[in-house]
């Protein structure tokens, strides 16, 4: 058993995480940050399931934090009301728009500050466990294993008693898939309804004004798929039936793939 800290966006990664840091025994506390995005329905999401897991037996302390006021000033589609969310696959350079300036370092430094003090209040090493993997690096760089690295020495630099607290990035090499697959196992072990689970998270970043997935955005697109892979529908609402929004993401797919090919084939002939 360990002490862990963690960030609970309320979506399909961190909720994901959660679950499989419960199925290892673990002690686990959430943060939740409201910087002001427009899926702010992400939140009551990550409330609904901490609901749903004491219902179950598993308590989970769970904060939410305001950051709206601050991250007001940061440039970018989630936040931003004159900017328009891309459509398309989450690879593809006009999911750059999405990106938050600096809000994974704003964030990580919040639970570093947290982890210590828990260390030092109870006496114990603790964990920050973040649910960041490989598909992530294309498009938001600090989702990268390097940055975190970095990031974790200038901390303990900057802190005494580092030693600790550690980061985890138990998905850092796997993607959407392989972390619903592993999110099924950790369900299956705490006997838990992987549906339920999943039905109680937002990943799209345009939803509409009654909380349904829009199934447009790029991450809508990529979590999609990854249902698809693991061969189950996604529990979510969405604004269309399933089937609709998984063949549209087929088709964003298919185009994207093409596109690759094609820039591939330019390069060759350079």
């Amino acid at each position: 058993m360990m002490r862990v800290v963690m960030a609970l966006s309320g979506g399909m990664d961190s909720t994901a995480l959660l679950i499989r840091l419960l199925a290892e025994g673990h002690v686990v506390s959430c943060i939740s940050y409201n910087y002001g995005q427009k899926h702010i329905i992400e939140i009551e999401r990550a409330q609904e399931n901490i609901v749903y897991l004491a219902q179950n037996g598993l308590m989970v302390e769970h904060t939410i934090t305001d950051l709206s006021g601050v991250m007001q000033l940061f440039h970018s589609a989630l936040t931003s009301p004159e900017l328009e969310i891309p459509a398309g696959h989450y690879e593809e350079s006009q999911m750059k728009a999405t990106v938050v300036p600096n809000r994974n370092a704003i964030f990580s430094s919040i639970l570093y500050g947290y982890a210590l003090s828990v260390a030092l209040r109870e006496d114990c090493e603790v964990k920050i466990s973040l649910g960041v993997h490989s598909g992530d690096h294309a498009i938001y760089p600090d989702c990268r294993p390097e940055f975190y690295a970095l990031l974790a020495e200038s901390f303990a630099l900057g802190n005494w008693d580092s030693d600790k607290v550690s980061f985890d990035l138990p998905f850092i090499d796997s993607d959407k898939e392989g972390i619903l697959n592993d999110a099924l196992a950790a369900c299956s072990q705490l006997d838990l309804d992987f549906d339920v689970v999943f039905a109680n998270t937002n990943t799209s970043y345009n939803p509409d004004s009654a909380g349904r997935a829009s199934g447009t955005s790029g991450a809508d697109v990529e979590r999609i798929l990854a249902f698809h892979a693991i061969g189950r529908p996604d529990p979510v609402t969405y604004v269309k039936s399933w089937d609709e929004v998984l063949s549209d993401a087929l088709v964003v797919e298919e185009e994207h793939r093409g596109m690759v090919i094609d820039s591939k084939g330019e390069g060759e002939g350079k």
